[in-house]
């Protein structure tokens, strides 16, 4: 899929973070308009930034499906003034594309996380449950912030190096729960934690049946009793499920969990009101980890 992305890099460090199109514009007088696709790559432009920004995130109900998701007018005035766009790619939010091509602007510059990760269509899209991702999301952010106020490079440079500090609880709590818990099965109804899974070490089962949910599929006769087997006969110690995408099928294995007292735990794909990105990200692998005790 085309990125709209213009590939003008300002400075060297901006080719290599993957930060696309902007010309070298003077000190910013007033707060630099963004627009973030998902309200955690708004919060994180908001700790990097500070008064020097001002974000709005267009994906931020917690109790809405990011997948039916539809933009509305109200969507495509808050792209029109944006100098800077964040989004995920990977087919995520497909309606940023659109967006974008219907309201084009020379010096607008955008960032893609799924660019900055080497991520494709068809790709698991759930980039932010990578703990690499947020701090190329974050040095891309800082890049274009300098390059286009450089009058406030050292308030920058000092929140990016704090952002970066604050994310080191979270992978201190990624790297305890695979000295504890490496190669455990689990299983979930969706890929959305697919990579923290892994960075954990977890042993994920019934992928292909988490793929079907994710694409709105009916998931093979032979997937779905392999699920339930998996639950039904305890062979894996977790089952997490994306509290944002409720179905029919979600419920009913989740009652098998229950029944079969496998411990469950609600992941989601946008963040919580009151918490920062660490904090969500934190508090997730704490229920992780209580589980995975049980």
């Amino acid at each position: 899929m085309n990125r709209l992305v213009n590939v003008l890099y300002p400075v060297a460090l901006a080719f290599a973070l993957g930060v696309c199109g902007q010309t070298v514009a003077a000190a910013s007088p007033v707060p630099v308009p963004v627009v973030a696709a998902e309200n955690f790559y708004g919060d994180v432009v908001r700790q990097l930034g500070g008064d020097h920004v001002q974000v709005t995130s267009i994906l931020s109900n917690p109790e809405q499906d990011p997948h039916l998701f539809e933009a509305s007018p109200k969507t495509a005035r808050a792209l029109q003034n944006a100098a800077l766009v964040v989004y995920n790619g990977a087919d995520y939010d497909p309606w940023m594309e659109k967006l974008l091509a219907a309201s084009k602007r020379s010096d607008r510059t955008t960032i893609v996380a799924a660019q900055l990760m080497g991520r494709k269509s068809g790709d698991n899209p759930h980039l932010w449950y990578d703990p690499k991702t947020m701090p190329a999301v974050a040095k891309a952010v800082n890049t274009y912030l300098v390059t286009t106020d450089p009058a406030h490079k050292g308030d920058y440079d000092a929140r990016l190096d704090r952002f970066l500090n604050s994310l080191k609880p979270v992978d201190d709590k990624v790297a305890a729960l695979k000295a504890h818990f490496e190669h455990v099965p689990v299983t979930a109804t969706e890929p959305v934690f697919g990579y923290m899974a892994s960075a954990i070490g977890l042993d994920m089962r019934n992928e292909r049946f988490q793929l079907a949910t994710m694409n709105d599929t009916e998931p093979s006769a032979a997937d779905i009793a392999s699920f339930e087997t998996d639950l039904t006969a305890r062979r894996v110690h977790v089952l997490i499920y994306n509290s944002q995408a409720s179905s029919a099928m979600t419920r009913h294995m989740l009652k098998l969990a229950s029944n079969s007292h496998v411990p469950a735990i609600s992941v989601t794909e946008t963040l919580p009101a009151g918490k920062n990105f660490q904090q969500w990200m934190g508090s997730q692998l704490d229920a992780l980890s209580a589980a995975l005790k049980r």
